[in-house]
């Protein structure tokens, strides 16, 4: 089993940033596929970034290509997802995920997620 903790949600000004971290534990970190997902009041949750096991290939979805940037550390079992240029669309509870398949990128078929943390950008 893998446990996903993440921190750093909260209220910012749309044009701000955050940085979201998760932590895991429970499998070998480099054996895990990571990824950020959000949910938007009365939305379906989406794929927002994700990142190869070594962390030397990552995808972002449309709308945050160029303002969020998805990183590992594997010394430290940690996944950061820095959010730039915020705004009030980005507003949602943003979950960690993991998967071990051999899988795209881009998929969306996960195994283990954290409990999620909210993100509002307001206007």
């Amino acid at each position: 089993q893998v446990q996903l903790v993440e921190s750093g949600g909260g209220l910012v000004q749309a044009g701000g940033s955050l940085r979201l971290s998760c932590t895991a534990s429970g499998r070998t970190f480099s054996s895990l596929a990571m990824g950020w997902f959000r949910q938007a009041p009365g939305k379906e949750r989406e794929l927002v970034a994700a990142i190869s096991r070594s962390g030397g290939t990552s995808f972002a979805n449309d709308s945050v290509r160029g303002r969020f940037i998805i990183s590992r550390d594997n010394s430290k079992n940690t996944v950061t997802l820095e959010m730039n240029s915020l705004k009030p669309e980005d507003t949602a509870i943003y979950y960690c995920a993991a998967h071990q398949r051999v899988a795209v990128l881009y998929t969306t078929l996960y195994d283990y997620w954290g409990q999620g943390t909210h993100v509002t950008v307001s206007s």
